[in-house]
């Protein structure tokens, strides 16, 4: 097995549905990896960075305010409460998702450093793709 079904979807819709290498998510024990064969699990997530990658070597970000992943070893699944896709293919599309994605982020949490972690994380990825 080479991938995993990755599926984020919120109250609003579908954030992101596809194959992908890996994915990372923010639990609420702390960050953790989940790979093909994974074992079966359940966890919460906190605010946060989902990150993946494509079968294309693309690597994508999904800001979360906070939801849940159901795990098994062929698919993820997530619901969240609220969640922004940082990407686009132009300045202002990736300008305006950082954008949606700060407002988010700062109404899920008054923790400072957690806030300016997962933004700092965003915007170094949002400039690498610019």
């Amino acid at each position: 097995m080479d991938n995993l079904t990755l599926s984020i979807v919120t109250p609003y819709g579908s954030i992101y549905n596809g194959e992908v290498k890996y994915v990372v998510m923010p639990g609420s024990e702390g960050e953790f990896g989940v790979f093909p064969g994974h074992c079966n699990l359940f966890a919460l997530l906190k605010v946060g960075v989902i990150e993946f990658e494509t079968p294309k070597n693309k690597k994508e970000l999904v800001a979360i305010n906070w939801g849940y992943a159901e795990v098994s070893s062929a698919d993820i699944k997530v619901i969240a409460d609220g969640a922004v896709a940082i990407g686009g293919s132009a300045e202002s599309e990736i300008a305006l998702a950082l954008d949606n994605a700060k407002t988010l982020l700062k109404q899920a949490t008054s923790d400072n450093a957690l806030l300016g972690a997962v933004v700092s994380r965003i915007e170094n990825v949002a400039k690498s793709r610019i």
